[in-house]
């Protein structure tokens, strides 16, 4: 097959821009997959890049999509961890909106027993991104406190699923109370809604010190999480839905001694994905098959229907993750 159906972004926009293209099926080079992509996770920095804020990185695909599963169907010279054949999901810097896409090898996983594509499709980018911000970033530890903010949403539910796979007490917050019982069903102490409750005070009812916050709000959210951080507390910044820039207090940053801190995923070059990739492997990947871990899905669109899917996630009703499906 020389060419393949991808999603286009015709202008930066709302969700109609996405649009059904035809285009050549990629060639994998040096060290990298060509994958028959079965599913692709949809995550907030997709949004980001339709709406014009977020371009992909030098090299990489204009075609959105940060994750994908599927069947290996090409080697490009000299790649040796996986063969044709062979059931994968990988982090890819863009072009998983698509039916085929590469990846370098070192950025792709076996796909953990008993899952399906579309299970395996939602797992790259945001156990990728809980990892390195809440454990390499955040040094989460067992018996410390994780303050989740959005944890009904795909990062949200990785990590209330992690920090309790790895001992932590884990609160979140969340915009309804269904979605703070889902939070609770998933292994979280403690869910805070806040449209209700400010979760600075929540938290201190409950005598909890958070240890690690992690963070996609921003805005008024960073001088909360400050006030609510324990002594040494470690403050991770992922994303800022309200805003990057604030009128902030720092005392509290020297006074409890924290750490303010942050990263971004999609820039890093192959040998920093591929080192969270192992650290994933060895750690995290038995858990899928001790049936600790399970991703959350909650809705699948075909693959044509991006736009649908951009949509929903949109409207924030979601609980997990929304996954584009091929075939």
């Amino acid at each position: 097959m020389k060419n393949m159906t991808a999603i286009a972004i015709a202008t930066p926009g709302g969700p109609e821009v996405l649009t059904p293209v035809t285009i050549p099926v990629p060639v994998p080079k040096a060290g990298e997959l060509l994958v028959k992509v079965r599913a692709a996770g949809v995550n907030r920095p997709d949004v980001l890049q339709r709406q014009g804020g977020y371009p992909p990185p030098p090299g990489a695909p204009e075609t959105p999509g940060l994750e994908i599963a599927g069947e290996v169907v090409a080697l490009g010279e000299g790649a040796r961890r996986f063969e044709a054949g062979d059931r994968v999901c990988a982090l890819v810097p863009g072009g998983g909106y698509a039916e085929f896409a590469v990846v370098h090898e070192d950025n792709a996983l076996p796909v953990p027993p008993g899952l399906s594509f579309v299970e395996a499709a939602a797992i790259p980018e945001t156990f990728f991104t809980v990892w390195t911000n809440v454990f390499d970033r955040g040094r989460l530890k067992e018996g410390e406190t994780l303050l989740v903010h959005g944890g009904s949403s795909g990062i949200g539910t990785t990590a209330i699923m992690l920090g309790k796979a790895f001992g932590a007490v884990v609160a979140v917050t969340a915009g309804s109370e269904d979605k703070c019982q889902a939070c609770r069903e998933l292994g979280a102490d403690l869910a805070i809604n806040y449209r209700d409750r400010d979760f600075v005070e929540a938290l201190a009812e409950k005598g909890l010190r958070p240890d690690v916050i992690l963070d996609m709000v921003g805005g008024d959210y960073v001088a909360r999480n400050l006030k609510a951080a324990n002594m040494h507390g470690r403050i991770v910044m992922i994303a800022f839905q309200k805003g990057s820039r604030v009128d902030v207090d720092w005392l509290p940053i020297m006074l409890k001694r924290l750490t303010f801190t942050g990263s971004t995923l999609r820039p890093r070059s192959v040998a920093e994905k591929a080192e969270i990739a192992r650290a994933l492997e060895r750690k995290v990947w038995p858990l899928f098959g001790a049936d600790m871990l399970k991703p959350i899905i909650f809705r699948t669109f075909p693959l044509k229907e991006a736009a649908a899917a951009h949509a929903l996630m949109e409207t924030s009703e979601h609980i997990g993750k929304i996954v584009l499906v091929n075939g």
